[in-house]
């Protein structure tokens, strides 16, 4: 195996380390009070014509850095401070027309906004591209000095983390982080401070084996290929992939190429496969969707999975991703991302397979300059080797966020909120603390 490839396998052992652990670790976070006067409004963005939700649609209120997305089942949350009140909202979503609304227009909750699909003309569907696919991508990746924010700023993020067997949620991690993100064009890596978290895990049933996400908000934050090419594409693995042009389309009334990518055939070590948005006009990449080739069963799980029992054999079937940017006065940012792992436990003596999937999301939902360059102090930095630990009351608060917008919940992982805290209160009736 050539060390360019290694040094790619190794990337990607760093950056998505999921873990499966037999101890338990456990522990608190501080939480802050918070005085932002807030106005709340819920929703859901649909397609008017099939009336289907629209998953990952941006909803930004105008003159501001204030913005959410929609969840797997198109609704959204959105708190606004006071004084953003009387703005627009604008909504966008890949394939449709940008809509605008007044804010004070919308009710407190059940808001339904419908999007049209924008329909391209035949011409325009199939415009006469450049040539060269991978030059273009190549060049997209060169432009992000001119084309990204090119200044320090701090994020606020929310970020999601599940565990599933099968379709039961069984562990549900929240949290709100602070990004000190350096300019597109530099090489140092963002710092994240961690603002607020709750987690809680039902580890009856995860078969005593307890699984950790390793790294955290880092999983998502990685994602952003523009800001960390390495961990996706190099000078030297873009050699490695097939490009070719599929249908284009628009997004924010601008038309979009979009590239379909996949290892070369004889590339035998597993890289990837996927979808690449670039803005025609200015060589903007505006969305990737991709997932990792896991075909070798053996080197996938040599990837993801840092320890294990002894009596089971673990590997991953599905390993996805996507990110999406958006764009504030001409300069684009890393704005959404997601991670999504499916693997299967394989025990001894057992007749059935245990099935899980781990998930991770994060979201920016604010942001401003960081003109004085601050970054937090060395001891309060987050580590790309962070878990995060156990903390079950924040669930019960409905207050906890307070203004700090987030991604809203699924019917499903609000059941198993419920669910999850029904069983600590079995497990706990003298308030004791246990781990297992």
């Amino acid at each position: 195996m050539s060390k360019e490839k290694k040094n790619h396998i190794k990337y990607h052992t760093l950056k998505y380390g999921f873990i499966l652990l037999i101890s338990i670790i456990t522990g608190t976070t501080s939480l802050m009070a918070q005085t932002i006067s807030y106005s709340e409004y819920t929703g859901e963005v649909l397609d008017s014509n099939s009336k289907k939700a629209l998953v990952f649609a941006t909803l930004t209120v105008d003159n501001t850095n204030v913005t959410t997305i929609t969840n797997s089942e198109g609704q959204f949350s959105l708190k606004v401070p006071t004084e953003y009140i009387n703005n627009n909202l604008t909504i966008s979503f890949l394939g449709y027309k940008t809509k605008q609304i007044s804010i004070s227009e919308l009710e407190n909750e059940k808001n339904k906004i419908f999007m049209e699909e924008f329909v391209m003309a035949l011409s325009e569907a199939s415009i006469d591209a450049p040539n060269d696919a991978e030059v273009l991508v190549r060049e997209t990746l060169d432009k992000k000095g001119s084309n990204y924010l090119n200044e320090n700023t701090v994020m606020t993020a929310f970020y999601r983390e599940t565990i599933k067997k099968r379709r039961t949620n069984v562990s549900l991690s929240e949290a709100v982080v602070n990004i000190y993100k350096t300019p597109y064009s530099s090489n140092k890596t963002d710092a994240l401070e961690l603002y607020k978290a709750r987690k809680s895990t039902d580890y009856s049933k995860l078969d005593t084996v307890a699984l950790k996400l390793q790294g955290g908000p880092f999983n998502t934050l990685f994602v952003d290929m523009v800001k960390y090419p390495n961990y996706i594409f190099t000078p030297e693995t873009l050699g490695y992939y097939d490009f070719s042009f599929d249908t284009s389309t628009r997004v924010n009334d601008q038309l979009i190429y979009v590239i379909d990518f996949k290892q070369k055939p004889e590339i035998i070590d597993p890289l990837y496969n996927g979808k690449l948005y670039i803005d025609a006009e200015n060589k903007i990449l505006t969305s990737a969707i991709y997932s990792l080739n896991i075909t070798d069963r053996k080197l996938a799980s040599q990837m993801f999975v840092r320890r294990k029992p002894k009596n089971a054999e673990v590997w991953p079937t599905e390993v996805s991703y996507r990110v999406d940017y958006r764009e504030k006065d001409g300069k684009w940012y890393y704005g959404y991302s997601n991670v999504l792992l499916e693997f299967k436990i394989n025990w001894d003596k057992r007749l059935f397979n245990s099935v899980y999937s781990m998930s991770c999301e994060m979201a920016i939902t604010d942001w401003e300059k960081n003109i004085e360059n601050t970054i937090p102090r060395s001891k309060d930095r987050m580590k790309a080797s962070i878990i995060l630990s156990d903390e079950a009351i924040g669930f019960a608060d409905p207050d906890f966020w307070g203004e700090y917008n987030i991604i809203e919940p699924e019917k499903s992982i609000e059941s198993a909120i419920k669910k999850i805290q029904r069983q600590l209160r079995r497990e706990k009736p003298n308030n004791g603390t246990s781990a297992r």
